[in-house]
């Protein structure tokens, strides 16, 4: 009797320690499952910084302009810019065009004008047939092309990208922002951007504490306009702190009729001059005319503050990363 209740014993306490075995084991596996699953998930690649934001970009935009809205597919690969402005902008961000207007093109842009990128016709007159024959994604306009709108959006989407001179700053960086948008290149933008604003400030800066006056006068074939506040030049006075000699300079797209007698009564202390003949007839010849008798007894004259300014930035683009640096940069030398 004894010897058989030691084996129900033994029976009894091996079975336990089956079950218990089987237990630890179900355990295990469980443990080893959610391991392998958690490694399974940490181990798969995560989207980089710029998938992600491929990701994110959406593929069309509405841009609102002065002209209209113009609803425009993002990334566009084949772009028509009439701008000089806008394409100096690209430029900068490193987007390329496909087809620009070929005559006039400002000296640091003249890389378009190789064979490689298709002649869109002129600032004034754009070349319609061939325009749609590139079949374009794109087009990019300003003031000059403008009357041309209502034609252009028949081919192809298109925007007006001119700069709101009486809120030049605002515009312009609006502008940046949109081409940055359409191209994927806020970061870019921004950096430089960025780097505009720090020299507009240090500009400004010098021009308000010097206290200077100064007149803008655009020179074409020996005839003078002058121009203030708000006009296509006015970035001088507002937003880099010189003040107008006369306040009361009307804003008009070709300036307001002026004389020499005119540049000596108001005797500014700077005298800007935009010459047009440098970048129209290719002869650059405003100093011949400006330095005459009348203006040599002007402070500007006999204190060296004669600014012959780049037509190239100042009268073909303007309104781009690239024109609005230099342009800031040379009212920045003028001062020192």
């Amino acid at each position: 009797m004894k010897k058989i209740f030691s084996l129900a014993a033994i029976i009894l306490v091996f079975a336990m320690v089956l079950a218990a075995c089987g237990g630890n084991s179900g355990n295990n596996a469980g443990s080893n499952n959610a391991s392998g699953a958690a490694a399974t998930e940490s181990s798969s690649p995560s989207p980089s910084p710029s998938e992600a934001s491929e990701a994110a970009a959406p593929a069309e935009i509405v841009v609102k302009h002065e002209l209209g809205e113009t609803t425009v597919k993002t990334n566009p690969s084949k772009v028509v810019v009439f701008d000089f402005g806008s394409l100096d902008t690209l430029d900068k961000l490193g987007v390329e065009v496909a087809s620009i207007p070929q005559g006039n093109v400002p000296a640091y842009l003249e890389k378009y004008k190789d064979a490689k990128y298709v002649n869109a016709g002129t600032l004034q007159e754009p070349d319609f047939e061939t325009i749609d024959g590139i079949e374009p994604d794109l087009i990019i306009i300003s003031g000059r092309q403008s009357a041309h709108y209502d034609a252009l959006t028949e081919i192809a989407p298109t925007i007006f990208m001119g700069v709101d001179t009486k809120n030049y700053m605002e515009s312009f960086k609006k502008n940046v922002n949109t081409l940055a948008e359409i191209f994927g290149k806020q970061a870019e933008a921004e950096a430089a951007l960025a780097e505009v604003e720090a020299s507009v400030k240090a500009v400004n800066e010098k021009a308000t504490g010097a206290g200077s006056n100064g007149l803008i006068i655009l020179s074409n074939e020996g005839k003078i306009s002058a121009f203030g506040s708000g006009s296509r030049f006015g970035i001088i006075h507002d937003v880099l702190g010189i003040t107008p000699v006369d306040p009361s300079i009307q804003v008009d797209t070709h300036g307001n009729e002026a004389s020499f007698e005119f540049v000596a009564e108001k005797n500014p202390d700077y005298l800007f001059v935009v010459d047009r003949n440098a970048v129209v007839g290719g002869n650059a010849t405003a100093k011949d005319s400006i330095e005459n008798d009348l203006v040599k007894n002007t402070n500007a004259f006999k204190d060296g503050n004669i600014v012959y300014l780049d037509p190239q930035y100042w009268y073909l683009s303007g309104g781009g990363l690239i024109s609005v640096s230099e342009m800031v940069a040379e009212i920045g030398a003028a001062l020192e």
